[in-house]
């Protein structure tokens, strides 16, 4: 059998669906018939997972550490909000125009982590999300300052579906986007792109010296993860109808960091059970304890790095088919 052939069979056998995979969008689907009750919950952890994926192409596909992911998360939100409120209501027009926005400022931002260390990335990031933070925050006749962008009305959904104050069509609405954005970042992790892309993060020497285009790639992911992230701000802005500073936070970027340091780097769905544990610990410790619940959560965290976490994720090794095959 010809190399070509090879690399071919080995793509199409890592992207083939496993069945954990269908009961985990199956289970996201049911969750709106099942738990109506807990739509708006449901609706905080399907923005977070998307935000998360988002971090996860660029950090446990191309090992791009970053710290400043929430520069994307609230330019998506300030962009949707803006749009609803001196533009036009409309949902998936202000969502579409949030990802185009958001795009754009990952290509023009990209070029900061073309270069250089792990940690000079991190202080880069950093830096992005700060400026556009003060440059927020002086430019307050347009995006309210310091006090938040209130009066952000969005239109029925589809021109039909009213947000209701359960939460259903919101919850509706974003468990769609996050779907079909998990849809597409699986694609692309599976493609030859996405193959290349964990080569430059393994060895990105090695990756130069057989001919792959390395910048290109961090380009092209770091746009796509921008956007996807601009996404999860504009569910949020527009299912709230408010922005405010705190969506450029430094504790944003951190919050999704963790939700990845719990749920796993580099297969796409340690953002959404990630997001689903770090939510539900803080709706329960948050309950009983309001003011100490992030003491409780940083135990949690020391916990799971120092003891449970290999234990916990050896028994699961098999949902990564490269482990998968390179144990057999």
């Amino acid at each position: 059998m010809s190399p070509s052939a090879d690399v071919a069979r080995n793509l199409a056998a890592s992207a083939r669906w496993r069945w954990w995979e269908g009961v985990l969008l199956a289970a996201l689907v049911l969750s709106w018939w099942l738990l109506p009750s807990q739509a708006l919950l449901l609706k905080e952890i399907a923005v977070l997972a998307l935000f998360a994926v988002s971090l996860d192409l660029i950090l446990g596909y191309a090992g791009i550490v970053s710290l400043g992911h929430a520069a994307f998360f609230g330019f998506g939100a300030y962009a949707a909000a803006l749009f609803a409120k001196h533009a036009m209501p409309e949902p998936l027009v202000g969502m579409a125009f949030a990802i185009v926005v958001s795009a754009l400022l990952g290509a023009a931002t990209s070029v900061l982590i073309l270069r250089g260390t792990d940690l000079t990335r991190l202080m880069v990031t950093l830096g992005v999300a700060s400026i556009l933070y003060e440059l927020a925050n002086k430019f307050e006749g347009l995006t309210g300052g310091a006090a938040g962008l209130p009066g952000v009305v969005i239109g029925p959904l589809l021109g039909r579906f009213e947000w209701d104050l359960q939460g259903r069509v919101a919850y509706a609405y974003v468990l769609v986007v996050l779907v079909v954005c998990v849809l597409i970042a699986r694609r692309l992790v599976h493609s030859p792109f996405g193959v290349s892309l964990q080569a430059l993060r393994d060895n990105r020497l090695r990756a130069t010296s057989i001919g792959l285009s390395v910048n290109a790639r961090l380009v092209a992911v770091y746009t796509v993860a921008a956007a996807i992230a601009g996404a999860a701000g504009a569910l949020l802005a527009q299912t709230t109808g408010f922005a405010s500073l705190d969506l450029f936070d430094f504790h944003r970027s951190a919050e999704v960091l963790l939700v990845l340091v719990i749920g796993g780097t580099g297969y796409l769905y340690g953002g959404i059970f990630g997001a689903i544990v770090f939510k539900l610990l803080h709706d329960l410790i948050s309950a009983g304890m309001p003011l100490y619940w992030n003491f409780w959560l940083g135990l949690f965290l020391v916990v799971l790095v120092m003891v449970g976490r290999d234990r916990l994720m050896r028994p699961a090794r098999w949902w990564r088919p490269s482990e998968s095959r390179a144990a057999g």
